[in-house]
């Protein structure tokens, strides 16, 4: 039932009026309620949550792929997600570059396919180095030739890996190749107004500099959407490593190239004799012939061992490791 003012509440009202005491529009501002706009044609698919989990999944797809290209192409290599959004397909092929580098893969057991964009001149940036030179970009982008697409997709089963263990603290997926295009308009891997997550990362090559995209169709990541929380990636990391990652891991780190170097001995010399020291002269050194020498793994005493040949090559015998208390 509605409040009833007394007479002396009307009275006080109305001379609250007439002083000017109170502000009539004041009161209907407050009243006011607040709308926001809400465009039905571009539905927000995702929340604020797992917009945030997707950035964090990409944050570390992004230090993966640093790391693994920084090898490859023998550069400094930096990377940094600059923005996750929700547009609508068309935009998404609006907003890029024609001709550019497109590629169409799969995230198995999900269905459809998403999409994975480079900037040409970062592209080609990359493929030059990889063929030997000092990586500069083309001043005038074109379609790859049939051996630059060769290289490409090489290169690409390094990014998906990448992607792959980076979406893996979320779910197991299986990211596959389905194609290679350079025209965005030839691309349709979902109808022009269906929502979908483009992820932009900043990428830095030397000198050269460029942005790759990562598109998923909402359709495609819908069925893990819940998983996409922040709170789900933290509990999901918590967990214990499963022992199939730590035998990749263990693989991935066999095939790393580490410097070996052995220390024959040390002599003291003066500059002079430093200066003049031709081919052939012998410099006289502490050790004796027959002595263990060092042999380091990096700048670390690991090893002592015996120098001797094998075959045709000088070699060195491992006899027993430096016993140290700090560890290598």
């Amino acid at each position: 039932m509605p409040d009833v003012l007394s007479q002396d509440e009307i009275d006080a009202l109305l001379e609250a009026l007439s002083s000017g005491s109170l502000d009539i529009e004041e009161i209907k501002k407050e009243e006011t309620r607040k709308i926001k706009v809400y465009d039905f044609r571009r539905p927000d698919k995702f929340s604020k949550d797992q917009i945030r989990g997707l950035q964090m999944i990409h944050e570390s797809f992004a230090r993966i792929l640093t790391t693994n290209l920084s090898a490859r192409v023998r550069s400094v290599v930096q990377m940094k997600v600059v923005s996750v959004d929700q547009v609508t397909y068309e935009e998404f092929t609006r907003s890029l570059f024609n001709p550019t580098v497109l590629v169409l893969f799969s995230l198995e057991p999900l269905e459809g396919t998403s999409v994975l964009e480079i900037n040409p001149a970062l592209m080609f940036s990359i493929i030059d180095r990889l063929l030997g030179g000092r990586g500069e970009p083309l001043k005038k982008p074109r379609e790859l030739t049939d051996i630059e697409i060769t290289v490409v997709k090489r290169l690409i089963d390094d990014f998906l890996l990448a992607l792959q263990e980076a979406w893996g603290h979320i779910v197991e997926l299986r990211l596959k190749v389905e194609g290679l295009e350079n025209n965005p308009q030839f691309v349709q891997v979902a109808p022009p107004n269906d929502m979908t997550a483009v992820v932009t990362i900043d990428t830095k090559i030397g000198e050269v500099e460029g942005m790759m995209n990562l598109c998923f169709p909402y359709f495609t990541l819908e069925p893990i959407v819940p998983k996409l929380s922040a709170q789900y990636w933290f509990s999901a990391i918590r967990k214990e490593t499963p022992p199939e990652l730590t035998e990749h891991l263990k693989k991935k780190l066999e095939k790393v190239k580490i410097p070996v170097k052995v220390e024959l001995g040390s002599s003291s010399i003066t500059v002079g004799e430093l200066l003049d020291l031709e081919v052939g002269d012998v410099i006289l050194l502490r050790e004796r012939v027959d002595s263990l020498v060092t042999v380091k793994i990096g700048d670390k005493e690991k090893f002592k061992g015996r120098v001797g040949t094998l075959g045709k090559k000088l070699a060195v015998r491992v006899e027993a490791p430096v016993e140290k208390e700090e560890e290598f």
